[in-house]
């Protein structure tokens, strides 16, 4: 598949399962936001680097803004923007589609994994 492909290219940038659950949990609080600690108490198993990787690369690409707060320690806050908005019903339909037919794919590697090899 050419690298240039926009598929590839989206699938690059969102397919990862913290960028889903962000996601996710952002769209789930629109309009509003969730402060940077909120958002990691609700994704059990990132780290606090992989979050903020995370973010950031949200950012970059336009899909969620952030906020900074004067305060001390500064307040940060994320939310989704119109665009990341947008990418939530199909990420949605995607999770629906995994949650249905994970279970199958699963039973067809266990049955893979035990016949033997051509």
């Amino acid at each position: 598949m050419d690298p240039r492909c926009p598929t590839r290219q989206l699938l690059d940038r969102i397919g990862t399962k913290w960028t889903s659950m962000a996601v996710k949990l952002l769209a789930e609080e629109a309009p509003g936001e969730l402060r940077f600690a909120e958002l990691r108490r609700r994704i059990p198993g990132i780290s606090q680097k992989m979050l903020s990787v995370t973010l950031q690369s949200l950012v970059r690409d336009g899909l969620v803004a952030r906020r900074v707060e004067p305060t001390v320690p500064p307040a940060v806050h994320y939310r989704l923007t119109a665009l990341g908005l947008s990418l939530e019903d199909p990420l949605s339909a995607l999770r629906d589609w995994a949650e249905t037919h994970m279970p199958e794919i699963d039973r067809n590697n266990q049955l893979a994994d035990e016949s033997p090899l051509d």
